[in-house]
């Protein structure tokens, strides 16, 4: 049996009903609480309105720049708690776990930069500064969605019909990725996405590897940077942050740019890189399963694609590759690409101590199938 890879897939209906359910109640409370100035900045046009409103709803970072929205630091501690309320609505108990880890972070890496980094701001590596902001009306058969982030961390959902219906794009980093703890012991909130990965490409037989190994060296990030949409433009440091925001120098970063051949080595344009699934035995296919769940596991299970996983055709499809060392705590690089997936890590700056994890859906990133499958069905002149 053949099945059509391109077509669009919606988690399980009723399940993903309820989690909407959850969501809206949790955005209708934080939006109730808002003050007027307040909601001016906490919200947005409907998901779809047009063109200038989409191009706000789809632009996201991941550094510590203006994401547009309200900020923690501009609430109250009732309004943050409605905020973390809204998170945890869309999120796995581990994938809000890691989030509000990766949030206090922002102190560990104040104090590994000896409270030092300013960038105009008061407070440069502040835990406040993390924005919300609502879409639309929450609840009801019309779209509507959600955006929060700060530094390593991007949530963007999508509600329409009722349903959950875009999880992505989904990112998570940490700086620093590996730190100390009292007992000898480590915090490491992303351990997982790394150390699988890197059981599976020091698995490969030499052939495999071969095929998986895309660089000697890693890239500079993840090769699709902050694109609203996956394509193989190359992404530029300055569009990393906000336009309004000045771009810090950073001395301790290595400027490991890319060469043309390089550029293609990595390049995201079909078909995908690396060895496929299809060439894996079953220990490694499965290792490769788990890794995907590192990832498809961060939202609620409802709402996961990591069920269609279990069918041996769609695992077949997700290639996987590497770039760098195989070698543990040095510079490195992998993705899982194929039909409705981008997953791209990345462990490269600060003594290759600082890790950037992010997932993607190349088809519905932010739900623009959706929304052009719910204009035609509901705006049919």
């Amino acid at each position: 049996m053949t099945h059509d890879h391109s077509r669009p897939e919606r988690a399980p209906a009723e399940g993903s009903r309820e989690v909407a359910d959850r969501m809206a109640e949790a955005a209708r409370a934080w939006l109730d609480s808002l003050d007027p100035e307040q909601r001016r900045l906490g919200t947005g046009p409907a998901p779809g309105t047009d063109g200038a409103a989409e191009a706000d709803r789809t632009r996201w970072y991941y550094t510590p720049t203006d994401h547009g929205g309200l900020t923690f630091a501009q609430q109250r501690p009732a309004q943050y708690r409605q905020v973390m309320r809204l998170v945890a609505s869309g999120l796995s108990e581990a994938g809000y776990n890691t989030v509000a880890t990766v949030i206090g972070l922002e102190n560990v890496l104040d104090r590994v930069e000896d409270f030092s980094v300013l960038w105009g701001r008061e407070r440069s590596r502040d835990p406040n500064m993390y924005y919300l902001r609502v879409f639309g009306e929450p609840g009801g058969d019309r779209p509507w969605g959600w955006r929060f982030g700060g530094h390593h961390v991007s949530l963007n959902f999508l509600v329409a019909d009722g349903r959950v219906a875009a999880t992505t794009p989904l990112f998570m980093g940490a700086d620093p990725a590996a730190s100390p703890l009292l007992g000898g012991t480590t915090l490491r909130p992303l351990a997982a996405a790394e150390d699988l990965a890197r059981t599976l490409v020091r698995s490969l037989s030499p052939a495999a590897g071969g095929r998986a190994l895309l660089l000697p060296r890693p890239p500079y990030d993840v090769v699709a940077g902050n694109s609203p949409r996956i394509d193989d433009r190359l992404i530029t440091r300055r569009q990393l942050w906000h336009p309004d925001q000045m771009v810090p120098d950073r001395p301790d970063t290595p400027h490991t740019l890319l060469d043309d051949d390089e550029r293609r080595a990595v390049s995201l344009a079909p078909p995908p890189r690396g060895v496929p699934a299809a060439d894996l035995d079953a220990g490694q296919r499965e290792l490769l399963r788990e890794l995907l769940g590192t990832y498809l596991g961060r939202v609620r299970e409802e709402i996961s694609p990591l069920s269609r996983y279990d069918d041996p055709e769609r695992l077949d499809a997700v290639h996987f590759a590497w770039a760098g060392s195989t070698e543990p705590g040095e510079a490195h690089y992998y993705r899982l690409h194929g039909p409705r997936l981008l997953i791209e890590w990345t462990k490269v700056h600060r003594n290759a101590n600082h890790a950037h994890a992010v997932w993607r859906d190349p088809q519905t990133d932010f739900g623009g199938d959706v929304l052009a499958a719910h204009h035609a069905a509901y705006h049919v002149h």
